[in-house]
């Protein structure tokens, strides 16, 4: 190999290198304690216009819980289904009423509701910012998890002007 050919190819690696790092920063966006606020007392509130007394609560894009809002009477049950279905929401970004049906018509997907933290009941729903997953929603203790996502859907049609 000649000196010169030497040279590109170290040139060439560097770049490489240089590349690979650059990589390595990502920049995402975030939804804020207010957003996350909002999005939870506004899907309480859907609930209890229609009678149901419910949990809702908000996850960031890691799962982590960032609020979470129970309506006076909602059923203690209401706080875990209503954090594990958000959890669930963001862990797969899709909402756990397709998960759930997934889960019921694919053997191979039976056992994912055996994930710790899952819950693959209809009430979940993810949070997106474009087309980016910033977190998820879930409302627990209507009397059916169809009711539950109708709740979180109007929680997120509370912020949803502001999530992008």
């Amino acid at each position: 190999m000649t000196r010169i050919n030497k040279v590109a190819v170290v040139a060439a690696f560097a770049l490489i290198s240089t590349t690979a790092l650059a990589q390595g920063v990502r920049t995402e966006k975030n939804m804020s304690l207010a957003l996350a606020n909002e999005a939870a007392a506004a899907a309480v509130e859907a609930c209890a216009a229609k009678g149901y007394l419910v949990s809702a609560a908000v996850v960031d894009r890691a799962g982590q819980l960032k609020a979470l809002h129970r309506a006076d009477g909602a059923g203690p049950h209401t706080l875990s289904s209503s954090r594990r279905k958000a959890y669930t929401a963001a862990s797969v970004r899709d909402s756990t009423t397709a998960l759930m049906e997934i889960a019921q018509k694919n053997p191979g997907a039976a056992n994912l509701g055996q994930i710790n933290g899952f819950l693959l009941l209809g009430g979940g729903l993810p949070i997106r910012a474009g087309n980016e997953v910033i977190g998820a929603i879930g409302v627990g203790g209507a009397p059916g998890g169809h009711l539950d996502d109708q709740c979180a859907e109007a929680g997120i049609a509370k912020i949803k002007d502001r999530l992008n």
